[in-house]
């Protein structure tokens, strides 16, 4: 699992740098990790945009053309990726995939719950840097848009670093170098959830005006296919930003906290299979379609909705309004992810889902907080779901829930 764009609402970029946050979490609280070793540079100095040998980038281009020439084939028969749908990309990453782990090197794919094909090489890699012992690891990422990312991490007993090159197609499909750069990594950990997280040097202020965040994420041990597939069909559309589906206590006697109307958009994805559009800010949306909606999935009436959400009774339609600066303060942990990484099926038909919230902006946490999520499918195949808890007082850790029309309190 790689993340550094959650994609969970399309505007957070623009949201990250126009609204200032007021909310964020203790970093010193959300780093502590159990039973893993965090290695830490004694004298960081500036660390990035090192200079690169010309020999040993020589070689690095030499190996991303390589590279580039044994997935040409799959490329063009893609040809036109970029206005291809998302579905139709993914295919051409993963048949990329399957021709570049023949080398034998670990590589992965650019889309959230990618799994490692040939992770134990870096999962040795890793392990034998915490026993301080010296070596060097490339990691290659089939990316979307049909070129490939070299990443290559070296530990000299002392620090660690990593190589990075981007390698893309020109309109006559031939392999361009976008970038190469070096760099060391401040701080690091393979964390007994099976993903490397660590932090690169990058500039601070005062020589940049602007946070530049330099931390990551990578899941090196996959996770089950059946705890992909539950993350990517039940959870994945939610995250933990503009609903609290996912980060807020609730069970089917006690639902009157969830924000109904910024749930809308989220549960219309997963009922129509597209995103919620409108050509304006704020909109009414009919009672009969809302509650259709929100009902397909919750175990919620008409009048319950009617009370608990913002409703226009003149009118009978229910507000909805878009995600922005008005009504969101960012924060780092609106961008995690949902990882499920148990499945439970229980005797009266219910299913519990154990989900870890990733987080690789700037806390760099695989674990922000443990929650329970339980769904029960119904007799016509659909899920309704009936239940979260979140585990270990972590509610504690995160911001407090910011309410879409501001209509409720926590």
């Amino acid at each position: 699992m790689k993340r550094k764009s959650i994609l969970l609402v399309l505007c957070i970029g623009m949201i990250l740098t126009s609204c200032e946050s007021k909310i964020s979490l203790n970093s010193t609280d959300v780093k502590n990790e159990k039973n893993q070793k965090n290695t830490t540079m004694e004298n960081p100095d500036k660390g990035y945009n090192l200079p690169i040998d010309e020999d040993k980038k020589k070689e690095v281009v030499n190996d991303c053309e390589e590279i580039m020439g044994i997935v040409r084939d799959i490329y063009s028969e893609y040809n036109g990726i970029q206005e291809a749908d998302q579905n139709t990309a993914e295919q051409m990453m993963n048949r990329m995939k399957e021709i570049i782990k023949q080398n034998g090197n670990p590589v992965i794919g650019s889309d959230h719950y990618s799994v490692m094909d040939n992770y134990q090489k870096m999962e040795q890699f890793l392990k034998s840097a915490e026993q301080e012992e010296k070596g060097s690891v490339i990691l290659y990422e089939a990316d979307t848009d049909g070129g490939i990312t070299r990443k290559e991490y070296s530990y000299d007993g002392k620090e660690m670093s990593v190589m990075s090159a981007k390698m893309i197609w020109s309109e006559d499909t031939e392999p361009v170098l976008t970038y190469i750069s070096l760099s060391k990594i401040k701080e690091w950990a393979y964390t007994e959830n099976g993903n490397f997280c660590y932090e690169l040097c990058v500039p601070e202020p005062p020589e940049v005006t602007e946070i530049v965040d330099g931390s990551c994420i990578i899941r090196v041990k996959p996770l089950s296919e059946e705890c992909r597939e539950y993350s990517k069909k039940y959870v994945s559309t939610f995250g933990y930003q503009g609903n609290n589906l996912l980060c807020s206590n609730w069970n089917a006697e006690d639902m009157q906290g969830l924000d109904y109307n910024g749930l809308y958009e989220y549960f219309y994805q997963m009922k129509y299979g597209e995103k919620f559009t409108a050509e304006k800010e704020v909109v009414g949306i009919p009672a009969e379609e809302f509650e259709n909606v929100i009902m397909t999935y919750l175990p919620v009436t008409k009048e319950e909705l009617r009370e608990w959400a913002v409703y226009d009774e003149q009118s009978n339609m229910f507000i909805w309004e878009r995600l922005g600066c008005g009504n969101y303060s960012p924060t780092h942990f609106g961008l995690s992810l949902p990882e499920v990484t148990e499945v439970r099926n229980n005797e009266d038909g219910t299913i519990v889902l154990t989900i870890h919230a990733v987080c690789d902006s700037v806390v760099c946490n695989d674990v922000v907080i443990t929650h329970e999520l339980t769904m029960k499918i119904q007799d016509d195949g659909t899920i309704q779901y009936v239940g979260n808890r979140i585990l270990d007082n972590g509610i504690d850790n995160i911001p407090r829930y910011q309410y879409r029309l501001g209509n409720l309190q926590n």
